[in-house]
């Protein structure tokens, strides 16, 4: 057999001409008729008794050949791709093949090479990083959400309803004088604190009182999800059926006994305290991972092939359309709220985010000899079975009988590693949340904290932060 490779670096492929000898030709051409023979039942013949004739009267002599061609490519391609060290993304693409019995099998085919990524100086980047700080408050807030678990209703009789209380009502909607669909329930509580009632329903309860009828009337926000409703002006018929007061108890140490192992309000404090102090490490520990993470990817020099980025966008879409379908929600419906253009440009631009960090992440594991190990692998197990309540070994037969996950939990540890790895060299220097300058070193920090705004695309995709360090084939 002749093979023959031809790099074409700039554009990222390889052409591999392959020339199979027509003595192979025939050999791998009566494999495939014999095997087809077994497979079929051909009338006065018994099952891979008829001859080869039959057989490709039967199927069709090209029948036979793509059954040669499915069992003999695979294994060539294989053998060309190793012996010439192809470091390859996707499967070859045949661009012509000639496959005559007399002279042999001819293919030309075509093969994505992974870019090489070129990585930067990776020691003594000098970062500068907003740092999170707990408002003066947050102790206090975080002591009185503690507090309001234990927060007990009581009926109310002699009064009207005020804007903390929960209410117990009875009401039907109307638009125009026709009924709203949805829009009527028996005995529905509502806390008119904290509810997501249109605008203005809640504040139109206070000063009712018990066994009151009475009209409120409101209109749907022009941006309202159904399209029939939305500005129109809309009247609810609502009774009230019984009013409940909130009780929340004063923080003592009898209520501290009730939270949790404490005997006192200063043991619950310390650990309050405790618990946000490392809330703020661990987001400023957050904070400087993401900005160092997306400096390096930042003046990392990656050139990413157009079909590569729009064959991971399709993946991205594929994941998209499978998490709404669990949700419930159309994908149709989503195209039409999000744009069918801007849906696909965000999808190509977190196929390309993620593209370059799992080609900037492989360069640097190669250039610092980054691996995971045995010892490494076992931790994260044990670790994953104590947060799962799980037996460890249970764990590990599962990675076991699944190759996927397994490499997927690898590939998130040496992804972690990688981040470590880069944390440890780097200089940060903190800075007020509010500069300007840190802002701009920082691409994406925590969406939480610091209220980065992120499609609905990627918010729908909801990946791993750092798992990136899948293959493309």
């Amino acid at each position: 057999m002749k093979v023959e490779v031809e790099k074409q670096e700039e554009q990222h492929l390889a052409k591999i001409n392959l020339e199979v000898p027509a003595e192979q030709a025939n050999q791998e051409y009566n494999k495939a008729w014999k095997r087809l023979g077994q497979r079929l039942n051909i009338p006065g013949f018994r099952r891979g008794k008829a001859p080869r004739a039959i057989v490709e009267k039967t199927v069709g002599i090209d029948r036979i050949k793509q059954e040669a061609m499915d069992r003999l490519f695979p294994h060539l391609f294989a053998d060309a791709i190793s012996e010439h060290q192809l470091d390859i993304v996707a499967p070859p693409q045949i661009e012509s093949l000639k496959f005559d019995l007399s002279e042999g099998i001819a293919v030309k085919a075509s093969v994505e090479l992974r870019p090489e990524a070129k990585l930067p100086e990776l020691a003594g980047l000098k970062l500068e990083v907003p740092e999170f700080k707990l408002p003066a408050d947050a102790e206090e807030k975080e002591l009185h959400s503690i507090v309001e678990r234990l927060t007990t209703l009581e009926p109310v009789i002699d009064r009207a309803c005020e804007k903390t209380d929960i209410v117990n009502i009875d009401f039907a909607g109307s638009v125009g004088g026709e009924p709203i669909k949805g829009g009527t329930a028996k005995n529905y509580r509502l806390d008119l604190a904290e509810n997501n009632f249109i605008e203005g329903f809640a504040d139109q309860l206070v000063g009712h009182r018990i066994g009151e009828d009475f009209t409120i009337n409101v209109t749907f926000p022009e941006s309202y999800h159904d399209a029939t409703l939305a500005a129109k002006a809309a009247e609810f018929k609502v009774k009230i059926n019984d009013i409940s007061r909130k009780v929340v108890p004063e923080l003592t140490d009898d209520v501290a006994k009730k939270v949790g192992p404490f005997e006192t309000v200063d043991q619950l404090k310390d650990e309050v305290r405790k618990l946000l102090t490392q809330s703020e490490e661990q987001e400023n520990a957050f904070r400087k991972q993401k900005a160092v993470v997306d400096h390096v990817l930042s003046i990392a020099d990656v050139q990413i092939p157009e079909n590569m980025i729009n064959r991971e966008a399709k993946l991205l879409m594929e994941e998209v359309q499978q998490r709404l379908k669990s949700q419930g929600m159309s994908w149709e419906k989503f195209l039409d709220a999000e744009g069918h253009e801007s849906t696909w440009e965000n999808l190509r631009q977190e196929a390309d985010k993620r593209i370059k960090t799992s080609l900037v992440f492989g360069a640097i594991a190669k250039q610092e000899g980054l691996q995971v190990n045995e010892e490494e692998f076992s931790a994260t197990v044990s670790q994953m079975a104590a947060m799962r309540g799980m037996d460890e070994k249970q764990i590990m037969r599962q990675l076991g009988n699944n190759f996927s996950a397994a490499q997927a939990l690898s590939d998130q540890i040496l992804s972690q590693k990688i981040v470590d790895f880069l944390v440890e060299r780097a200089e940060f220097t903190y800075v007020p949340e509010d500069s300007v300058e840190a802002n701009k070193a920082v691409t994406v920090a925590s969406s939480k904290e610091a209220g980065v705004e992120t499609t609905a695309v990627v918010a729908a995709i909801q990946g791993e932060e750092f798992d990136v360090l899948e293959d493309e084939d």
